[in-house]
């Protein structure tokens, strides 16, 4: 569901800095105070269609694809049998289909996966990148902008995310979806102009994928190829709840995830980071004498300052002092102070 007033931290800041700084702020206030228009087309995109397309991939991902119903959707990972990621995915039942969305850096691992264990099942595998515009608007105002630009009453949307209906632009067809912080309208490529026009003529201000990566941040979720990659099982950074069930039927790497779930508990977790001052990825966070992890995503948030996620040991818990990079921190060297924090970040965690 879209993000509300009390779930989003305020933009409170000050003008200046460069052009380019600028411009980032401008577009994080449409994020966070009315609707910004972001391009993710390149995001991946496949479809699976046939009699057995539900109970294949129900196999082969770790949530319930068999409890979906028309208009319905989840979230899901893919793992290898030792239960470590491969990539997730936002899969949607069309009813004829279902769409299977990826970042563009797991989507051949997606596709492998499908074409190597589909044998015997009546599932046919269709590609949609290239054909698929992918457009988001974010935003406690994405519902009026939608609503105003496609004619369509919003209403009609669920409130859940991942619910998704169909709409038009006139005579062009359009899927609209919920997400956490707003609606994506998925179209076919070639009037993804158009369809972005008539968006930002109803009120979206164009954004980037830079300051949609603050918005992310801030409300603490991970993303495959950033904070997330093979090494990493589900529970680690916090997605049992939001990815997995534990009442379907066997997937790959159920055995992993089961027994971690029911009987013991993850060596790291994913936290959020209050930093000193901006940090590049990779730097090694340290607890006393001990690495304990590194950073991941890293952005300064204009609400918030310089913040970042990361996989960090379980002896590192919410509060604790890290130091980031150079040990002990030098100015100039690389190196920061950072506090742990429990996700998603919130107002009263300023600096």
């Amino acid at each position: 569901m879209a993000a509300t007033e009390t779930d989003r931290p305020a933009a409170a800041v000050v003008d200046g800095g460069s052009p380019e700084q600028s411009t980032l702020l401008a577009e994080y206030r449409a994020l966070v105070e009315g609707c910004g228009l972001v391009d993710r087309s390149e995001r991946g995109k496949l479809a699976l269609t046939g009699p057995d397309a539900r109970t294949f991939l129900a196999g082969q991902v770790t949530n319930d694809i068999e409890a979906l119903q028309p208009g319905g959707g989840c979230y899901a990972a893919f793992l290898t049998h030792k239960g470590k990621m491969l990539g997730d995915m936002r899969v949607l039942d069309r009813g004829d289909e279902l769409l299977l969305d990826t970042e563009r850096v797991a989507l051949q691992a997606l596709f492998d996966m499908i074409r190597r264990f589909n044998v015997g099942y009546d599932v046919e595998l269709h590609k949609r990148t290239l054909e698929s515009g992918l457009l988001s608007l974010i935003g406690p105002d994405a519902d009026r902008v939608a609503a105003a630009a496609l004619a369509f009453d919003l209403g009609g949307l669920p409130g859940e995310e991942h619910s998704h209906v169909g709409a038009s632009l006139e005579k062009t067809p359009v899927l609209l979806i919920r997400t956490d912080v707003g609606v994506d309208v998925i179209c076919d490529a070639s009037y993804r102009d158009a369809v972005a026009g008539a968006l930002l003529a109803s009120g979206a201000q164009p954004a980037t994928e830079d300051a949609a990566e603050i918005v992310r941040v801030e409300r603490g979720r991970p993303r495959y190829g950033i904070d997330l990659d093979d090494t990493v099982i589900p529970q680690e950074a916090g997605l049992n709840e939001r990815a997995v069930s534990f009442t379907k039927g066997c997937y790959v790497g159920q055995e992993t995830v089961a027994r971690l779930h029911y009987r013991g508990r993850p060596n790291r977790h994913l936290r959020g980071l209050r930093l000193s001052e901006p940090v590049a990825p990779g730097a090694q966070l340290r607890l006393g004498e001990r690495a304990v992890g590194r950073l991941a995503s890293s952005v300064v948030s204009p609400a918030l300052g310089p913040i970042g996620l990361a996989l960090v040991r379980r002896e590192a818990e919410p509060g604790a002092a890290v130091t980031v990079g150079e040990d002990p921190p030098l100015r100039g060297a690389g190196g920061a102070n950072g506090v742990v924090t429990e996700l998603p970040f919130r107002p009263s965690s300023r600096r």
